[in-house]
């Protein structure tokens, strides 16, 4: 419990401290949609900007250079995550590995039930519930941070894998606060998984990006790129999708988006 109380006294002091002049810079000019929330938002994410550098650890790899901008475009964007809710900074990350580009890793894939296939593939990004760490490459949160309408950010989608294993388990759900969420939840989220398998199967052209589709970890992550990127489509096409994750992030992306 004490330790408990340290932290949270902390991550206080942390929140209240001037935000960095040059920090504020590199997030004005990299990280479009901050311009777009209000000025209450921007002080409670610039709070949350502060606590997540000082808790998490940056490492470069394939000799990449860890800048300011680096962490800073990176940290705004998964605090955009954060917004309006009690959290606890994302507490089975420990550190951040970025690439400069895609990066190339061993996969093992089952083709049948005996058959499988390895072979090497390019990634963007990656986590898991027992790595500790997520994987970036900085071409691609670049190209997020540049663009928050096209329905692709690799921050908000691996970041959003955090979220699902706050519940302590990688299921597409992350830790819900009553027992009726839970099952509202459940049930949109199984309908519309059911939904985009089915279209992605039947080659129907669809909003949410048919990635989605592989299983309901993967189908919460695109969804919630889409619930930030493209809120008005999503609402429009999805609106239980969108009420749930409306629910669940205390946030309306719809209301401050500049998606036409």
């Amino acid at each position: 419990m004490i330790f408990e109380l340290l932290k949270q006294r902390r991550r206080r002091r942390l929140r209240a401290r001037p935000f960095p002049k040059q920090w504020l810079t590199l997030i004005q000019r990299h990280v479009v949609f901050f311009h777009r929330l209000s000025a209450s938002d921007h002080a409670e994410l610039l709070g949350h900007v502060q606590v997540f550098l000082a808790e998490k650890r940056f490492e470069g790899c394939g000799g990449f250079a860890i800048t300011d901008e680096v962490r800073v475009t990176i940290a705004a964007q998964a605090c955009l995550l954060l917004l309006h809710r009690s959290t606890d900074y994302f507490p089975g990350l420990l550190t951040i590995l970025v690439y400069p580009l895609t990066y190339m890793v061993e996969e093992k894939r089952q083709l049948g039930e005996h058959v499988w296939e390895e072979g090497t593939v390019g990634r963007l990004g990656e986590t898991g519930r027992r790595m500790g760490s997520l994987v970036l490459s900085w071409g691609a949160v670049k190209h997020g941070a540049a663009d928050p309408s096209d329905g692709k950010n690799v921050v908000l989608h691996e970041f959003a894998h955090q979220l699902d294993f706050e519940n302590h388990a990688a299921d597409g759900v992350p830790g819900l606060a009553t027992r009726e969420q839970q099952l509202s939840w459940s049930e949109v989220m199984r309908t519309e998984f059911t939904s985009l398998r089915s279209a992605d199967e039947n080659r129907i052209p669809t909003l949410l990006n048919t990635y989605g589709a592989t299983d309901p970890v993967e189908f919460f992550a695109v969804s919630v790129e889409a619930f930030f990127e493209q809120p008005h489509a999503l609402r429009a096409r999805h609106p239980k999708l969108y009420a749930e994750l409306q629910s669940y992030f205390n946030q309306d992306p719809a209301e401050y988006s500049g998606e036409r």
